[in-house]
């Protein structure tokens, strides 16, 4: 039998594992299986498709029934690149009331919490199931979350939960409701010239540049414009179109041969993404045109790298029901960045989003959560077991 960690020690345990998207998560997915298998819960992984380095795991204490509880998070982190910490941020560091680390907020601390809750339920022992999802990649755009949700409602051996509890940072406030979004990795082919002789080539950046403006222009129509009432409700109350990235080119001198960005948008409920994607691939084939009309072999190759359904509330929802029973909240919350809610949604759960910590700390340097909500988060998984046990 394993010796139970508290909350805070698996919050230390998760944080010291450097779980960057880019660079894969086994280590901390090999140590969470051995850890519950401590306490005789087995959990199933769930390996990347693509990237041998990176794996989602879910597992299931109480009895073995359909109807059970998820608690979900992502095991990812974004970077600290370039980021000033004034402590490691691979290491938990208590200061002025507060957990910093990477990953404290965004999400390791509802992570603990989750797992905390899951020996504590196997150990009490819960007439209705737990379970717990932990995912790869969502900071890449939610993609290694889809993978896991199809392998557990696949599972014959493991019973259908009803309801999941997604961990995202809220305040402890119960979110009904997110915008969806798609991202777009934008690849355009000039032809190099000097450019002297711009006339005769054809600059992949400049031409990029035409879409970028083309999204500019977008935004500043779906700000002038008054939201649609189900759209009001969320900041800012439009769709929006970023471009985060960009490279390309070679010399200054040199029209570009190559230019490469991500695109992508996050869409109000009253809109749809398939009509933004066309909207855009419009705007791509008319500048590819201009493109060809001087040289054929220029061109624009566009491939969608991630898709995030919308939250949508759920008239009488059973999550939303159970979140707000435990926190009290009757409030109405919605959020503008997407989380795997929409993905668990799409695949028959009842969703919502509730988790520890402030949303404005995610991804900065000095990442922190306040003791304040990583206590409130414990006390929200105690009162769930409680409610198990009924």
């Amino acid at each position: 039998m394993g010796r139970p960690l508290t909350p805070r020690q698996l919050l230390e345990k998760l944080v010291s594992f450097p779980t960057v998207s880019r660079d894969g998560n086994l280590a901390l997915v090999d140590w969470v299986e051995d850890y519950l298998s401590g306490f005789g819960i087995a959990s199933t992984r769930v390996p990347d498709a693509q990237d041998a380095r990176k794996a989602s795991l879910y597992a299931h204490v109480g009895p073995a029934r359909a109807g059970g509880i998820v608690l979900s998070g992502h095991t990812d982190v974004v970077p600290v690149d370039g980021q000033d910490w004034a402590s490691d941020p691979w290491t938990v560091t208590e200061r002025n009331g507060k957990y910093h680390g990477r990953g404290t907020c965004d999400m390791k601390g509802f992570d603990a919490l989750a797992l905390w809750a899951l020996v504590r339920a196997q150990a009490e022992g819960v007439h209705r199931p737990l379970q717990i999802a932990l995912s790869h990649d969502e900071e890449l755009g939610c993609i290694g979350a889809p993978q896991m949700i199809d392998h557990m409602v696949a599972n014959a051996d493991l019973p259908r939960a009803s309801a999941a509890i997604i961990g995202e940072p809220s305040g402890m406030k119960v979110v009904t409701g997110h915008k969806g979004g798609a991202g777009f990795a934008t690849h355009l082919r000039g032809h190099e010239v000097h450019s002297s002789l711009m006339h005769r080539g054809v600059s992949a950046i400049m031409e990029g540049a035409r879409l970028i403006d083309w999204a500019n222009r977008r935004n500043a129509e779906n700000r002038a414009r008054p939201p649609a009432p189900e759209d009001a409700v969320y900041e800012p109350p439009f769709t929006t179109i970023h471009v985060g990235t960009i490279s390309g080119g070679t010399a200054h001198n040199i029209t570009a041969a190559d230019c490469r960005f991500g695109l992508d948008f996050r869409c109000v409920p009253g809109e749809s993404l398939a009509d933004w994607h066309s909207a855009f691939l419009q705007e791509v084939r008319r500048v590819e045109a201009d493109m060809k009309a001087i040289h054929p072999g220029a061109g624009i190759e566009v491939k969608q790298y991630f898709h995030v359904p919308p939250l949508r509330p759920e008239p009488k929802g059973e999550a939303e029901a159970i979140a707000r029973g435990l926190t009290g909240d009757n409030a109405t919350h919605v959020v503008s960045y997407g989380t795997e809610a929409g993905q668990f949604q799409e695949r028959g759960y009842s969703a919502v989003v509730c988790g520890p910590g402030s949303i404005e700390q995610a991804h900065q340097p000095d990442e922190y959560i306040t003791i304040e909500q990583f206590v409130a988060g414990e006390r929200f998984m105690s009162r769930l077991i409680d409610q198990l046990k009924e």
